[in-house]
This record gives structure tokens, sequence and C-alpha cells, in this order.
């Protein structure tokens, strides 16, 4: 736990911020936050200043603005510009979010009602392939130890190596799911009968909480996804201990 309290990577009381970004796509998602806040105070700030002036000096703005080309072509121009510079970093972000580079490993990913089940594949070292596969519960809240998450715990955590690309495999064996991690600015739909795929590049260790985002069924609250970025030895390590060879 000692990660949350350097980092915000789970849900927090009172919290009104985003999580801490642990991939680049989600450093975006904050920036790009951040800057149509600024757009949309100095527009509030503009819309009440009209309606302020033209409630204390209506006689005067509307003999002097009737049937104005010119301030018709103002406000048809301002917006557009103002459109342009934020439509630019948005498809910079959108397309960001699509880049697929060549994966070093492989997870997939599969929902069902109520949990996930997680499957390494596609990972060479010493010239064997891994296939190592487990099922991720929910510890129940009177098995919880001291310390820990309600309802975000689970008992066998995704561990995943940091600086790595690795490449997301979703789908699911019975309703829809979604795979979403806020700090890795990923939400995935987990459809049946569908393969979905996601690129992850986490930059920093630490213990990352998630949770099922589609409605999935009654127990859909119950459906959390823990996610550890460890260093390439200790994700080499933790396979050697599985006996994943």
């Amino acid at each position: 736990m000692f990660n949350l309290l350097c980092f915000c990577d789970a849900p927090e009381l009172w919290q009104i911020n985003t999580q801490d970004p642990a991939t680049a796509p989600a450093e975006g998602m904050n920036f790009f936050h951040d800057y149509l806040v600024f757009f949309m105070i100095a527009i509030a700030i503009f819309v009440f200043w009209m309606l302020y002036s033209s409630f204390h000096h209506h006689v005067t703005i509307a003999t002097k603005f009737a049937h104005s080309s010119i301030l018709e072509i103002i406000w048809t121009i301002i917006p557009a510009i103002i459109l342009i510079f934020i439509a630019v970093p948005s498809f910079t972000l959108l397309y960001s979010l699509d880049e697929l580079s060549d994966p070093q490993i492989s997870l997939k990913i599969v929902g069902h009602q109520w949990y996930w089940s997680y499957e390494y594949t596609e990972y060479l070292n010493t010239n064997q392939l891994v296939d190592y596969r487990f099922d991720s519960y929910m510890v129940p809240t009177s098995e919880l130890p001291k310390g820990t998450l309600r309802l975000l715990e689970v008992d066998n955590r995704v561990i995943l190596p940091i600086k790595t690309h690795i490449r997301l495999l979703i789908t699911s064996a019975d309703v829809l799911h979604s795979w979403a991690i806020p700090s890795f600015g990923i939400k995935i739909d987990s459809c049946p009968g569908r393969l979905s795929q996601g690129s992850l590049f986490i930059k920093r260790q630490g213990l990352y909480f998630g949770q099922c985002s589609e409605i999935c069924g009654v127990n859909h609250g119950f459906m959390p996804i823990v996610v550890k970025g460890v260093s390439w030895s200790s994700f080499i390590n933790w396979l050697d201990s599985k006996h994943a060879f």
C-alpha cells in the first residue's frame, strides 16, 4: 500500500481530481482535461459578461449592434477558431490511443459473470513459449487483509513489467464487460464472440486498481481489477515461480 501514499492509483475519499497517470495516454487525457477547462472558464466569463451588459445596457447595445454584419462575422469566426484549437490536440490523443507497436508480451483477458480470467501468451524466454492462465476473483470483505481496499482487492493480481510494450486481447465468455483502469487511461469493452485489442506501456512501478465499467448483471460492482507494475527482472522471477515453462 506504500504506492498509494505516493500516487493516487485508487479511489480516495472525497476525491475530486483524476487518478495519477501511469501511461502516456493517461497523461494526455489529464492534459487535455485541463486544456478544455481553460476554454470553458474563458467562455463562461465572456457569456456572463455579455448577459450582464445586455441586462444593464440593453437599449444602448440594441441600438449599436442591431443588424450588425461585423458582429455576425465575429461570433462565427471566433467559435470556429476555438473549435480548431480544441480539435487538433483531441485528434492527436485519439490516434495515440489506437497506436499499436510491436508487443513483447500479450495478455489475454476474458470477462465472466463475475470475475476475470487472464492468460499470458507469446512471451519468449530461453526459446520457450509461456502459457500461464489464472482466474481473478474479488476478495470478500470478511477475508480482507488489514490495510487493503474493500471491493477492490482480488485474490490473484495481474503482474506486468514496466517500460514494456504489452498487447491486451480482451473478450467475454458470456455477457458484455469492460476492462477499465483509470491510471492507465484504458477502458476496453469485452464482447462475447469478439476479440478487442489494446496497447499498454506502463511508465512506473505501482499498484493500480480498476473495475468492470459495464453493467453486466447483478454482481457488476464486484469485478475489480488489480495490476501490479514491476521491473522486468521481478516479472521474470514471478513467471519462474509459477512454473510456466
